[in-house]
């Protein structure tokens, strides 16, 4: 069932669009009529090709993103940390990790978050 478009000059988005819409209004064209369900199954004639219809389609649908190169299979591997008893060997290996050059770690004041804050904000 066709719709008839009623277009509102005042709505219209674009100068093209005011245009039309003018002339639609003044008598001038043709409102155009739109059947949004004939649309719909022409459109859903072409979201399929006819090779995707036949195992050609998933032949080539297979290929085309098939992968390039091999990769190896991941293999699990369990680690067991040897439990030494000694709370020296904790703590020498946290000190190894909080002066760590090439890590992220350093310590963040309150003055740094409120500078961080003042230099995000908008500037009108």
């Amino acid at each position: 069932m066709p719709d008839e478009v009623k277009p509102n000059v005042n709505e219209a988005s674009t100068h093209d669009a005011q245009l039309a819409a003018e002339s639609i209004a003044s008598g001038e064209e043709k409102a155009p009529n739109v059947d949004f369900d004939a649309d719909y199954k022409t459109a859903q004639q072409f979201s399929v090709s006819d090779v995707d219809r036949t195992g050609e389609g998933a032949a080539a649908a297979e290929a085309a993103t098939a992968p390039k190169y091999q990769t190896s299979k991941p293999v699990e591997t369990k680690t067991q940390a040897q439990s030494t008893g000694n709370p020296d060997d904790f703590l020498e290996l946290a000190k190894e990790v909080g002066n760590s050059k090439t890590e992220g770690v350093t310590n963040v004041s309150d003055d740094l978050v409120k500078q961080a804050l003042e230099k995000g904000e908008r500037k009108n």
